[in-house]
């Protein structure tokens, strides 16, 4: 059996009832927060997420497939929203954060991914002293779960996202851009690799693909990762500020 950790992750194993898991004390922040400029977003998040950081689309097989990100930093293994390991709490913490130090993953078995995923936890956070997540029946205790309806809803809606981001493409709606910025102590940063849509082209699909985006709530999606990209100027005073 082979499982794959997500981003950021060190080494997961499968969760079991009988584990116990140290979780991390209240405010506190997986290692990865602070090193990383993205992070995964999914397809409800979008309506809160761009409030506060601009929202983009990536690619890591050359534009065949893609995934929205919220960008926190401007420069790599920067987030701007960390300082002193505590999360700016006057903005949205994403999801993919809230779920650690467990996920989901789909697991390959001779060669083979299966399509049930499994759920999963940091092979560090497991601990004799932790906290038990089931009782001695196997039923789950209260602690265990606003955990998994986490865990669950978000996998459902990471599904979601991954399906705009396919019609997205289908649609031939991305384009790549960069961001070019002059900060204020002096110099200039590009951050490139990101992708948007391409709003000029929203008046040639055709009656289908427009009912298409609305029926499944992508449009909206849309928007509001068109209106997000304004705080591309936040996310440079954000910097300039703390360089000061």
């Amino acid at each position: 059996m082979q499982i794959t950790p997500p981003f950021g992750y060190r080494e997961i194993v499968p969760f079991y009832r009988h584990n116990r898991v140290r979780l991390p004390p209240a405010g506190t922040l997986p290692p990865f927060c602070s090193q990383t400029n993205a992070l995964p977003l999914s397809f409800t998040e979008f309506g809160v997420a761009c409030r506060d950081y601009p929202l983009a689309f990536t690619s890591s097989d050359g534009g065949q497939s893609f995934a929205a990100v919220a960008v926190l930093g401007i420069a790599g293994n920067e987030n701007l929203f960390v300082r002193n390991d505590r999360w700016d709490e006057n903005a949205y913490l994403p999801a993919y954060v809230r779920r650690y130090p467990f996920c989901m993953t789909r697991v390959t078995m001779d060669a083979a991914e299966q399509a049930n995923r499994l759920i999963c936890v940091e092979k560090s956070c497991l601990s004799e002293d932790g906290e038990r997540m089931f009782d001695d029946a196997g039923n789950p205790l209260d602690r265990w779960k606003p955990i998994d309806k986490l865990l669950n809803e978000y996998e459902a809606d990471l599904e979601r996202g991954r399906e705009m981001c396919a019609i997205l493409a289908d649609y031939s709606l991305l384009e790549p851009f960069t961001l070019q910025a002059a900060l204020d102590e002096g110099g200039a940063m590009n951050l490139g690799g990101m992708y948007r849509v391409d709003e000029r082209k929203l008046e040639f699909l055709n009656a289908a693909q427009h009912k298409n985006l609305i029926r499944k709530g992508i449009m909206g999606r849309i928007y509001a990762h068109l209106l997000s990209l304004d705080n591309f100027a936040r996310l440079v005073k954000r910097k300039s500020a703390g360089t000061r």
